[in-house]
């Protein structure tokens, strides 16, 4: 068994497409996935402050940035996610833009995964946030 297959991730993507090719990409690395299209499309515990039970069963969260609409964003959803699951690592998924509000050390912080989410810097991402060092 590989460290892959021992590890659940939850890939929360507002693009369904999108989303199935991250999750699928991961999945033949040997991860374990679950799928959400996140706020965008569903009622969120996290945007009512209350927890999420896919996040919970998850050992690590990879979040489009795009996945919600809701007031107060990205940003909001991320600090949200922070407050109710501080344990839990995020790779945020960022194609085409810069975060510049992203908190890469500290309590708080994510791994930023800035341009194509390929399986190889999906990979590295997941690692890297498992491991404790958002910075690398």
């Amino acid at each position: 068994m590989t460290e892959q297959e021992r590890t659940r991730v939850l890939v929360v993507h507002h693009d369904i497409d999108a989303g199935d090719q991250e999750a699928d990409s991961l999945r033949r690395l040997g991860y374990e996935v679950e799928q959400c299209s996140g706020p965008s499309s569903y009622s969120c515990p996290v945007m009512r402050g209350e927890p999420c039970e896919a996040v919970e069963r998850a050992d690590v969260l990879v979040y489009d940035v795009w996945s919600t609409t809701e007031s107060g964003g990205s940003q909001g959803l991320i600090e949200g996610l922070r407050e109710l699951h501080p344990d839990i690592p995020i790779v945020l998924t960022a194609p085409g833009m810069e975060l510049e509000w992203v908190e890469t050390q500290g309590p708080r912080s994510v791994v930023p995964l800035v341009g194509s989410p390929t399986a190889e810097r999906l990979d590295g991402a997941i690692k890297q946030a498992l491991s404790g060092n958002p910075q690398g």
